[in-house]
């Protein structure tokens, strides 16, 4: 492939020709294209007073856990539980609660949510009552991977129909938008939730706090503290370790010592993770001895130190080159019955590569599998480290050996590592072991694709993401609609959402058919903007054209504040 070395000029403000461009957008809109989806909260949530009488057995699903390893036999198996769910359900019988909230959580830990959303919409359409657990965990981790608008709006219909809501619920839509650089989003629903009569907790304050100085700077978060006292709240030990770590992080590390020093006089004692939060911030500028005299005041059992102690000490002392001393405490560590896992480990690699040694690197990771730890995102963007030092056969020779060790199937595996360097901005890495993965068979699939692209525009190399379309069709490779889709989040996600349209319009000429993630892209595109108008425009547009569902179009409504769509 094409050396990756040319990139595109500074990100400038969206071209005045966005606007234009965007009308121009609807005419590539298929009038006849409509989704077969259409089975929202809304339908489902309408028909819940239907009851399925007692004479109608409950019916149990395949058992998608059991049968030969591999991501692909898992993702078959759980497709078919998922699949069989729908055709019982729409045949009327009622599911075994258990198996179908397990369905729930294991599509979740997938990242499945759109089918994971449906199981819990076919559980209400049979008359099954979600438990607050199951019902949470779905918010979260709609919250966790971005899709604020969608958990917002399943809460919201929930509620309408009486479905239980608790702190925790509305805990996990305060971090989602706190995440998201949504502060005042963020306490607009705190009163809300205050006006339910539900009593916000240490969690929700926290993340309150932690998003004010990420956004404001600590200063702000101070005042942000002093107004949550003046309303009467009553903040505790987590919120003001919230703002150590925000001194921290500002590099204002005196100031956060006299914090923590402060904190009796505040009614509170430090405890381990008040303790952490310095010992980083010394280790990290190489203070030593202060270091060492913090441990040693970790003495009783409400602070003696953790397995988050143990990994900052190692990784500390590993980023300053005392490997030695982090193998100590590695030892220490195991002595003390703590149990390592990759992140313990991935400092003195990733260091251990840095110095090319890779004896010792491949006596580290044997200790990590002895150990069981499974290499992470992490471990694959330490030994990356090697690439950049041209060393690419060393390091595909290190990756193949963890790979023959894991459970995976080795294509499984390859195009895990490939996907974690991108995720983390290593592309050029990936490309390079990428091309020794295919010398030992490795058949890049359309998703190995759609991570390079990602990774391409995170990097802000656009025109390079260009130019795998065009390498990849010089080699009758047709590219699927996931790898446009991925080019045209990573133009909008630069901020050139202007150029994304003109992607938008290429996908079509080639006779490619949008779907409804395409179209919520370019809308998020325009909205992260501040083009809402037009965003809103766009959106009212594809929903009368009927390629968009309306609890999509709503979930952005929500999302970004848009204007209302019409009844």
């Amino acid at each position: 492939m094409a050396t990756l070395v040319n990139s595109v000029s500074p990100l400038t403000s969206p071209s005045p020709e966005t606007a234009r461009t965007a009308c121009g957008f609807f005419s590539n809109v298929p009038n006849f294209y409509s989704f077969s989806l259409n089975k929202g909260f809304t339908r489902v949530l309408a028909s819940t007073q239907i009851t399925i009488s007692p004479k109608d057995s409950v019916l149990t699903l395949p058992n998608w856990k059991v049968g030969r390893n591999g991501t692909r036999n898992r993702e078959i198996r759980l497709n078919d539980a998922f699949f069989h769910l729908e055709f019982i359900v729409g045949k009327g019988h009622k599911p075994d609660v258990a198996q179908a909230t397990q369905l729930l959580y294991d599509l979740c830990k997938s990242n499945k949510m759109k089918k994971a959303t449906r199981v819990m919409e076919m559980m209400i359409e049979s008359g099954i009552i979600p438990d607050a657990a199951s019902y949470t965990f779905l918010v979260n981790n709609l919250c966790k991977r971005g899709n604020i608008g969608h958990a917002m709006q399943l809460v919201e219909k929930m509620e309408e129909n009486g479905y239980p809501t608790n702190t925790v619920t509305y805990n996990s839509l305060v971090r989602g938008l706190c995440m998201h650089g949504n502060l005042n989003q963020s306490l607009q629903l705190l009163d809300k939730l205050m006006w339910k009569g539900l009593v916000p907790n240490e969690f929700t304050y926290s993340f309150l706090l932690e998003a004010a100085y990420k956004e404001r700077g600590v200063n702000e978060a101070m005042k942000l503290l002093d107004e949550i006292i003046a309303k009467g709240w009553q903040p505790n030990l987590v919120s003001y370790n919230v703002l150590l770590t925000g001194l921290c992080k500002e590099g204002r590390t005196e100031e956060a010592i006299r914090f923590f020093r402060d904190l009796p006089s505040k009614g509170f004692n430090p405890n381990v993770v008040s303790y952490n939060i310095i010992l980083r911030s010394l280790c990290h500028e190489g203070r030593w001895e202060e270091a060492n005299q913090l441990l040693a005041e970790m003495d009783s059992e409400e602070r003696s130190p953790s397995l988050v102690t143990y990994n900052i000490l190692i990784g500390s002392l590993a980023f300053h080159g005392r490997i030695e001393h982090a193998f100590e405490v590695l030892d220490e560590m195991v002595r003390a019955s703590f149990k390592p896992s990759a992140t313990t480990y991935n400092p003195i690699i990733a260091h251990l590569c840095k110095e090319g040694k890779l004896d010792l690197v491949i006596k580290c990771l044997d200790q990590m599998i002895h150990h069981r730890c499974n290499p992470n995102e992490g471990t694959f963007n330490a030994i990356a480290v090697l690439c950049k030092q041209g060393r690419v056969p060393e390091a595909f020779s290190i990756i193949q050996n963890l790979g023959n060790r894991q459970r995976t199937s080795t294509h499984d595996f390859y195009k895990g590592v490939i996907t974690s360097l991108c995720r983390k901005g290593n592309t050029y890495p990936a490309f390079q072991l990428l091309y020794e993965m295919t010398k030992f068979g490795f058949v890049p699939d359309p998703y190995t694709y759609s991570s390079l692209i990602r990774g391409l525009c995170i990097e802000g190399m656009l025109d390079e993401a260009l130019e795998i379309f065009r390498l990849l069709e010089e080699n009758d490779y047709r590219p699927i609609l996931d790898n446009f889709n991925a080019l045209i989040l990573g133009f909008c996600k630069s901020g050139r959402t202007d150029l994304s349209l003109d992607i938008f319009e290429m996908m079509v000429e080639k006779g490619y058919t949008p779907n409804e993630t395409t179209y919520t892209i370019i809308v998020e595109g325009i909205a992260h903007e501040e083009e809402k108008e037009l965003a809103a425009e766009v959106l009212k547009e594809l929903l009368l054209r009927q390629v968009m569902r309306r609890n999509t179009a709503e979930r952005l409504v929500l999302q970004y504040n848009l204007e209302a769509l019409p009844v």
